[in-house]
Order: structure tokens, then sequence, then C-alpha cells
């Protein structure tokens, strides 16, 4: 992961990261099971996804499903694994139309072989496309991930590939999900809760923080617009002062 670039003040975020939060409270305010929520919430992800790329954002990481889902009641859970299939079976032609490059981060050995499989075949569809980056986080949870780049640490130190004193953030961050792209500058929060939520715990550490009541299936483009023009009003100043911000402005705008 990228470290962020303190000597670069951004009026668009270069990477979005998103909680699609309320699909459930949805489906019950307009009194349809919970399943038509997710399916609902389908046709906002399209659409956000759509608009993330004509404003030009480099990457757009989605929270599909946390390892904490899985405690779920059985039936959602089966239903949010099929919905992912057949979601991904409908949808990564258009995606690869539209030079969108695809990735899935999480424990995907949690995951059915079927739908292993179909993961794997969207991203090596995908891999030379050159658009947006669409990250896809499915069993994933960032204690989850946090962990499994310290075990690879670990076992390169038992190797003696590498020395316990050698171990910094920049080695660590290698290790993560998201390692060489850009950590996500904002994050967006659907369905009114106030949290992250056991997401990219590590590469939020300076995201923006925008939280909407809005659920997940009403949110649209202009939604999206509101979050970025948010993101647009922050000073971000990385530990920085607000004077060493303002004259860091004035030197870029001055190149």
């Amino acid at each position: 992961m990228a470290e962020p670039d303190s000597n670069s003040p951004q009026s668009v975020p270069r990477h979005i990261a998103i909680i699609m939060d309320g699909n459930g409270r949805w489906a019950k305010a307009n009194g349809y099971p919970r399943h038509q929520g997710h399916r609902a919430g389908v046709k906002s992800t399209r659409a956000v996804v759509e608009a993330a790329a004509e404003r030009g954002i480099k990457a757009l990481t989605l929270f599909a499903f946390s390892s904490e889902n899985w405690s779920r009641p059985s039936d959602e859970v089966s239903s949010l694994m099929s919905l992912f299939f057949e979601v991904l079976q409908r949808e990564v032609d258009a995606l690869h139309e539209n030079r969108i490059q695809v990735r899935f981060v999480g424990a995907r050995d949690e995951l059915s072989s079927r739908l292993q499989k179909r993961l794997q075949a969207a991203e090596e569809l995908t891999a030379d496309n050159d658009g947006m980056q669409l990250v896809l986080a499915v069993a994933y949870g960032g204690r989850w991930d946090i962990v499994q780049a310290t075990r690879k640490l670990a076992e390169r130190v038992e190797a003696g590939q590498l020395s316990a004193g050698d171990i910094d953030e920049h080695r660590l961050a290698a290790e993560l999900s998201l390692a060489g792209m850009p950590a996500p500058d904002l994050l967006i929060r659907t369905g009114g809760e106030r949290r992250i939520s056991n997401f990219l715990l590590w590469d939020m550490a300076y995201s923006e923080l925008y939280f909407t009541d809005r659920l997940w299936p009403d949110f649209n483009a202009d939604d999206l617009d509101l979050a970025l023009e948010f993101f647009a009003g922050r000073e971000r100043r990385f530990g920085q002062t607000g004077d060493q911000v303002a004259n860091r402005a004035e030197v870029t705008a001055g190149d």
C-alpha cells in the first residue's frame, strides 16, 4: 500500500472505499424479505461503479461480505453467496468492456470452490485493463488482513530470509491485501452507522470518513457527488499544521 502523498493536495480522491450498509433495513422498510434488499443493493453497486469511473476515481474498494457476516443466518449467507456468483457471471463482461480491472481480497479458502473459480476467472479476464481498479472485499476483515500479513513476515523470519529488526511499516504494508495500491482517501459508509466495522483497519489510517443515513439500495450517483463535495472541503494534514498545508498548496500552484 502506498503512503499518502502529502505533497499533492487533492480535490478528488484517488481511492474510495465504501461500506455498503442498509440492504436488510431497506428490505424491511419496504415489506420485502432480506434477500430482496441485497438484490436491490446490486443495482446501487452497478450505478456507483459507473459513476466513480466517470468521475475519474482510480480505485474503488467495496465491502461486500465481512468475516463477521458468516455468523448471519445460514439461509441469508447462502443467498448472498449465490448472489455473488450470479452477479459476477452477469457483470464481469461489462466491467471488462469498460476497461475496469477487478480484484478480490479476503479469505478465499472460506468460499466455495465454485465461487473461488469465478473470482479467479474475473481477475484473469480483467488483469490487463487500464481503467479504474474495482476491489471487492469478500470474507474480509481488517484484523484478519493484519494477522495474515504478520504471519507471512514471521514465516520469512523463520526461514532466515528476514530478521525481526527489518520489519517496519513498509514491509508490513507490502503484505496486506491492498499492497501496491494508494491508501483510501475517502471512506463512505451508508445506512447511518458511524463506525468502520473492521474494514481496512491499517489502510484507512488517514482516510476521510463520510457517513450518510442513506440506505445502500437508495444510494446513487448524486449521493456519491455529495461525498465527493465533502472530501473536496477537507484539509488533509497528515500530521502537519494547517499553515504547512497552505504553504504546500501555494508551492504546488506556483509549479
